[in-house]
């Protein structure tokens, strides 16, 4: 049995809205059409961007590697159809900014060819390594919404020993069904994949976590877990963000993760169960990460829907395909309503981080008209990490970042919970958003003035030695001509 199930309190959340239950009762749609052009940022993981490989013009296949990872932290991409390379340039990113980044355009060609690979024998007689070796060439990052590349975590699962993998089922976020509808409907290859990272991590144990208002995904899991003693799978409590790492891991096992340490210090690590999928494609099937399913819901959407999706394909597309009332579109939202980021329009592509698109109205929208705050402390009961969001607001609002730090700021994890709960509609957590974005420039900035001053100070140094040098030379130059001279005038006298 697991400690902690019952005796450890959950810390902070709230009871959201769910408002799932448009997509959760449909099965996943697998039969959108494939669009004409796709464009594939070389950035959809944590760490350095994919390098491209291929050239402008050039005939690819379905799950054919274009662009390959770059250092330890870093993913490849692969082409989510077959066709023709129309670019490699910059367009606008899927983030608010909608700055833009690299990304290849691949013409679809409507064949859907995949690249063929070699038939893979019993997957548990391969060595451990070989199979993180495999989900990393696979471009295999974390669904839920990390995207840390999938390989590096299971390296790291052997070196520090996990005794206990977590598959996070929760999909806490409202209007989110995607995990649900894969649970119930591909339990048996979740479970497989599991099994699976198990086994490229040399660890013996797995939880899978389910919230409790998953029933159909609960029952569809535990039976496909039944037959292998080292998977459990278990209820957790309806709660955001129990999805939350740090959240789930006190809840599942009873321990704390120390501030500034990673999850795997303590003997735990955490994967998605759509990671968990990828993963069983990539081993048993030989295929790279080129689509993913997308839930896409909000008021505005007349057919909301879980939808199968190549990676690249523009929001638009998905607009058309849902239904959605452009018109009645107040905000469009990638991700869950809690942490997603809204988006300056539909014009952009979805990425292996794309678990939802929102087009939400203006109904489901909460009011902007800030009040003042009047010292309820709802935002800190319901603050999962334990922090004091309105100290935390007041001191950002006048500016004392290195404060806020102090207090806190750099454990936030920009959930909402308090911005949700709080009376007054102060937007707290777009504070922290900003200030964790200005803190992270000045550390850039502070980093790249130290390294100027690096190398100044490195260059003058440099400077100063060929100075000496050049110094040490005319002196041995001139003291080797008085040396001659001397040598000939005693030559002179000795001859006269």
């Amino acid at each position: 049995m697991l400690t902690g199930l019952t005796s450890t309190r959950i810390r902070g959340g709230v009871h959201a809205e769910e408002r799932k239950a448009n997509t959760a009762i449909q099965s996943i749609v697998t039969d959108f059409p494939l669009p004409k052009t796709l464009y594939i940022p070389l950035q959809q993981h944590v760490g350095k961007p994919a390098e491209p490989l291929i050239r402008v013009g050039e005939q690819v296949l379905k799950g054919q590697l274009l662009a390959y990872s770059q250092g330890m932290i870093s993913a490849p991409v692969h082409a989510p159809s077959s066709g023709v390379i129309l670019d490699v340039n910059d367009y606008p990113a899927p983030h608010p900014s909608a700055l833009p980044i690299r990304m290849i355009v691949l013409a679809t060609d409507g064949k859907e060819e995949w690249l063929k690979t070699p038939e893979l024998g019993d997957p548990f007689q391969l060595k451990p390594e070989d199979i993180s070796l495999r989900v990393g060439a696979a471009g295999i990052v974390g669904l839920g919404g990390a995207t840390f590349p999938t390989a590096v975590k299971l390296n790291m699962g052997r070196e520090n020993r996990i005794d206990t993998l977590i598959i996070n089922g929760a999909e806490c976020e409202p209007y989110l069904s995607c995990d649900d509808r894969q649970m119930q409907e591909r339990s048996e290859q979740i479970i497989d994949g599991v099994r699976l990272m198990l086994h490229g991590m040399e660890t013996h144990r797995a939880v899978v976590a389910i919230e409790d208002n998953k029933p159909h995904a609960f029952a569809a899991m535990s039976a496909a877990a039944a037959p292998f003693t080292e998977i459990e799978v278990i209820q957790i409590p309806t709660r955001y963000p129990m999805g939350w790492d740090r959240q789930m891991i006190r809840y599942v096992t009873g321990r704390e993760v120390p501030v500034g340490c990673r999850s795997s210090e303590i003997g735990v690590t955490i994967h998605n169960v759509g990671t968990a999928y990828a993963t069983h494609k990539a081993i048993r099937h030989g295929q790279a990460l080129v689509s993913r399913v997308i839930t896409v819901s909000g008021g505005a959407v007349a057919r909301p829907m879980n939808v199968e999706v190549p990676l690249g394909t523009l929001i638009t597309e998905l607009f058309n395909f849902c239904e959605v009332d452009i018109q009645q579109t107040a905000r469009i939202v990638m991700g869950g309503p809690m942490m997603g980021d809204s988006l300056p329009h539909a014009n952009l592509p979805t990425v292996k981080a794309t678990s939802g698109i929102l087009a939400l109205t203006s109904a489901e929208l909460k009011s902007t008209d800030e009040q003042p705050c009047i010292r309820c402390a709802s935002c800190v009961s319901v603050c999962p990490a334990g922090l004091r969001p309105l100290d935390m607001a007041n001191r950002i609002r006048v500016n004392q970042l290195d404060a806020a730090v102090d207090i806190g700021l750099k454990d936030c994890i920009s959930c909402g919970c308090c911005s949700y709960i709080c009376p007054s509609n102060i937007p707290l957590v777009q504070y922290f958003k900003y200030a964790s974005g200005e803190v992270a420039a000045r550390q850039q900035a502070q980093h790249k003035s130290e390294q100027t001053k690096r190398l100044m100070e490195a260059r003058q140094a440099r400077l100063e030695r060929i100075a000496q040098q050049q110094l040490e030379d005319e002196q041995a130059r001139i003291a080797a001509k008085k040396a001659r001279e001397r040598l000939q005038a005693e030559q002179q006298e000795s001859t006269a």
